[in-house]
């Protein structure tokens, strides 16, 4: 029998037993949720069983079970969580309402913020089975007449840049989140608001280049074109797919810093995340490793898709893509920085720092491209 491909192998699992450290007290939940689920009309029966999604980096997110009936809850990590960090209340005003307009957005049903239950605000959100792309192509997304073994990367490439153009394209008043935000600004805000995070979590190591980043940001921040409803961390692997149909994004995930802005933010965090030819060992997106091998199209061919499917003008894409790099570098660390005060027992943390030097340089070395 052939092995299989570098590029189509088994994903990495969808649940695990939850990890040391991070079980909450389900017994004192289930009770909570027997009530505020009946007062939705959302019936459920049996033990309460649960698995958490082992995947993510920062909310801890898990699978509960009633009987067959399942739903995810989200709550922060734990320990100090930035200014604005991991907005639960955020996250179920979006999809208690989004999904009547954007069928990609699971329903959430409960928003909790009496801290006696699980210690902090958390959420309830719909369970949808599907496919995650990690950084392998699962065989269920391959289509065996495929002549080109990359045809379904392509095609999960696409889909994803589709799902964040049409969401994009969703009018905020009309699942009622019109006031989600505020987009005057929108950019200045959120430069200051990422400097000041920085700063509570600054290495000296990194420093110079990380406030050095910040300072050519600023200096040649762009004009927003328009406003839109904005999910502020999209990438591949916040995106479902059906086995089968790598044509179309089914779900996304992760909507707790959802807010209406700067639509350019989102592709610039679209392309930090994405791989490409052009990449190098010191100079490259941090994109799930794997992701490379798969045969994505090229960041210019995001760019180009996500221009042709909204009509945006993307000349000055460079800079949000620098500003996605200089501010994932600032995550990296804060997680880091979590795991380093025993906050997080994700033995995945531990390395989090690993890039932040490398992020920072490649930040300036973009900005070197970019006028003011």
């Amino acid at each position: 029998m052939m092995s299989a491909e570098p590029w189509m192998s088994e994903d990495p699992p969808e649940l695990a037993p939850v990890r040391p450290g991070e079980d909450l007290p389900w017994r004192r939940l289930a009770g909570y949720l027997l009530a505020r689920l009946a007062e939705r009309g959302l019936e459920v029966a049996g033990d309460l069983s649960v698995r958490q999604f082992p995947n993510g980096s920062a909310n801890l997110t898990y699978l509960l079970s009633f009987g067959h009936t399942r739903l995810v809850l989200r709550r922060p990590p734990f320990g100090a969580i930035a200014p604005g960090a991991h907005d639960m209340r955020r996250e179920y005003r979006v999809l208690s309402r989004l999904w009547r307009e954007y069928d990609r957005a699971p329903r959430a049903y409960v928003f909790c913020d009496d801290h006696d239950i699980v210690g902090s605000d958390f959420v309830i959100v719909e369970y949808r089975t599907g496919v995650v792309v990690w950084g392998v192509l699962p065989p269920s997304l391959r289509n065996p007449h495929d002549r080109n073994p990359h045809d379904a990367a392509r095609s999960v490439g696409f889909a994803t840049v589709d799902a964040l153009a049409d969401l994009h394209l969703v009018d905020p008043a009309s699942c009622g989140l019109g006031d989600l935000g505020r987009p005057d600004g929108y950019l200045a805000r959120q430069l200051s608001g990422w400097r000041r995070r920085w700063e509570l979590v600054a290495t000296p190591a990194f420093d110079a280049q990380m406030t050095e980043a910040g300072r050519r940001l600023e200096r040649t921040l762009p004009t927003s074109q328009t406003s839109a409803i904005m999910h502020n961390d999209f990438k591949i692997d916040n995106c479902q797919f059906s086995p089968g149909a790598p044509e179309r994004v089914v779900s996304v995930f992760d909507w707790d810093m959802a807010t209406l802005g700067d639509p350019l933010a989102d592709v610039g965090t679209l392309l930090n995340y994405w791989p490409d030819p052009s990449d190098t060992a010191d100079d490259h997106a941090l994109h799930v490793p794997g992701l490379q091998n798969l045969g994505l199209p090229t960041r210019t061919q995001v760019a180009h898709r996500y221009a042709a499917r909204t009509g945006a003008d993307l000349s000055h894409v460079a800079w949000y893509e620098a500003f996605a790099c200089w501010r994932t570098s600032v995550v990296c660390q804060q997680l880091h920085q979590r795991y380093v005060r025993g906050e997080s027992t994700d033995e995945r943390m531990a390395s989090r720092g690993d890039n932040i030097g490398m992020l920072a340089r490649r930040a300036l070395r973009i900005l070197g491209n970019v006028t003011g």
